[in-house]
């Protein structure tokens, strides 16, 4: 049976993932995204990659990069970061290092399947 992680670092990592795959779809006019989930140490490493047209410093920054912005805040709420970089023409990378609680996993709840 696989562990089960605090259910805040559990969302924190979907929803970084969710907004990171959406802005490559919607924004980089991407044909392949790499995907990548591990644990290190004491940390949940979530990297994500797209070919698509890669984000410019400038556009990473912009008041409208509220989805970054949310990705960068979820991170930090729980003690990680997340940092983004592009190449123009080169593709995008988003990389979240996310804390785990003290402890790691939880155990299974009635509320929670293993």
């Amino acid at each position: 049976m696989s562990p089960i992680l605090d259910r805040n670092v559990e969302t924190a990592r979907f929803r970084i993932a969710q907004e990171a795959l959406t802005n490559a779809a919607r924004h980089a006019q991407a044909t392949r995204v790499r995907l990548s989930l591990r644990e290190e140490g004491s940390c949940i490493l979530v990297d994500i990659a797209d070919d698509g047209t890669g984000i410019s410093e400038a556009r990473q920054h912009a008041p409208g990069a509220l989805g970054l912005l949310a990705m960068r805040e979820r991170a930090r709420l729980l003690g990680g970061e997340v940092s983004v970089s592009g190449r123009p023409g080169g593709g995008t990378t988003v990389s979240a290092r996310i804390p785990l609680p003290p402890g790691g996993a939880v155990t299974p709840g009635p509320d929670r399947l293993p």
